[in-house]
């Protein structure tokens, strides 16, 4: 038997960062539904869609009802009946119970950790926008998305499931981009429309360029770091690896995007492909060095996470706090689809329209309880590569 069962398909960038997680901390498992029978995987998903109904899936150190949000995948499951959720918490929960192994995910070091907790929250929320993006804007036509997740599902949907799933899946995930941060110009009105054409909204101005432009500010930050150190932390792999890899390396099976992304980053794009084949967990013995650092060569990759994701952050728990203050109670994709709990930001000079999400509220709640629990040399430390602490204070 294998230690756990990881439920999710590998077109998720979370599913590929919980891989890469997994494999560093030496624990094997089984992906399902793609590695699993019809009865098992049917098995599973109707325990699962029960744990959600009665809030029996935990999310480490805790759950917290008020935000969180249960997500597509991936989910963690060691009995088949006791499932986890939420990437971030499962690394934490994998660096608790890690026996005989001195190299964490998280590296213990207070302003290693704070940094790592913010590469790891900046990609898993901005990053996802991004590569979304690229993926159903830049690649909606040639990415081999819809047969791959027919191809996974094959052995947990009825005769015929994973047909209307190749179609149906990315039409889908392409009249989600406005909820994804995706709004597409006007000019897309114009012109032959298609099931995959990116979707405008009234009233929310355009952010493909902004997408664009951020893209390859990631890109080139991740360039930066790399020409001069094997991992962004240093020369091992942590969970701030974990992330910008599950992230940018979902459009690895998108050739369009993929091709842009090994012109503008051929050292990203070899990294990608190196831990993809799990060549990051060589290392990483209990007797091996930790070898983690903060490096000068951080900072224009920092520099860009801290103008999108913090700021977007920022202005996501003020909206939060302004909505909650008018009465209003529904958030997340619910109320977007419904027009509530909308608010209006700026991002890098673009104008943007949002619907706010309380699971960025947590998130940046507890990168600012973390902020605050750092001595003053620490937060001297982080002050070093990064500009503009001061965000984690407002």
């Amino acid at each position: 038997m294998s230690d756990f069962i990881l439920w999710g398909v590998e077109l998720s960038p979370f599913v590929l960062k919980l891989q890469s997680c997994l494999h560093f901390a030496g624990k094997s498992y089984r992906r399902l539904p793609d590695q699993g029978g019809y009865l098992e995987n049917i098995r599973l998903m109707w325990a699962l869609e029960s744990a959600k109904r009665q809030h029996r899936i935990s999310r480490y150190p805790e759950f917290d009802r008020q935000l969180d949000e249960y997500p597509a995948v991936p989910y963690l499951c060691e009995d088949g009946k006791h499932f986890q959720y939420d990437s971030s918490a499962i690394a934490r929960w994998l660096d608790q119970h890690a026996q005989a192994r001195s190299q964490t995910l998280f590296p213990e070091n207070p302003s290693l950790n704070f940094v790592a907790s913010l590469i790891d929250e900046a990609f898993d929320e901005f990053g996802l926008y991004m590569v979304h993006h690229m993926r159903w804007v830049g690649s909606a036509k040639s990415t081999p998305m819809g047969k791959l997740l027919a191809h996974e599902f094959r052995h947990a949907l009825p005769p015929g499931g994973p047909t209307y799933l190749e179609v149906r899946f990315p039409q889908r995930q392409v009249r989600r981009c406005p909820y994804l941060f995706s709004v597409a110009p006007k000019h897309y009105k114009s012109g032959v429309k298609s099931a995959l054409t990116p979707p405008t909204k009234t009233g929310f101005p355009e952010t493909h360029s902004l997408l664009n432009q951020c893209w390859k500010r990631y890109l080139e930050g991740m360039e930066t770091v790399l020409s001069q150190q094997a991992y962004l932390l240093g020369d091992r792999f942590t969970i701030a690896d974990a992330s910008a890899y599950g992230q940018l390396a979902m459009n690895l099976v998108d050739p369009c995007a993929a091709k842009k992304m090994q012109a503008i980053a051929p050292l990203t794009f070899d990294w990608l492909n190196k831990i993809y084949r799990n060549e990051h967990v060589a290392g990483t013995s209990a007797t091996g060095p930790e070898m983690l650092y903060l490096s000068p060569a951080l900072k224009p990759l920092l520099n860009v996470i801290m103008g999108t994701f913090s700021a977007l952050m920022i202005q996501n728990a003020r909206a939060w706090k302004n909505a909650r203050c008018n009465g209003e109670t529904l958030f997340n994709e619910a109320a977007f689809d419904q027009g509530k709990a909308l608010y209006d930001g700026q991002l890098r000079g673009h104008p943007f329209r949002s619907v706010v999400k309380t699971f960025q509220v947590r998130v940046w709640q507890e990168l600012g309880d973390s902020w605050q629990k750092l001595q003053p040399k620490q937060k001297k430390e982080v002050r070093s590569v990064i500009d503009l602490c001061e965000l984690f204070e407002a």
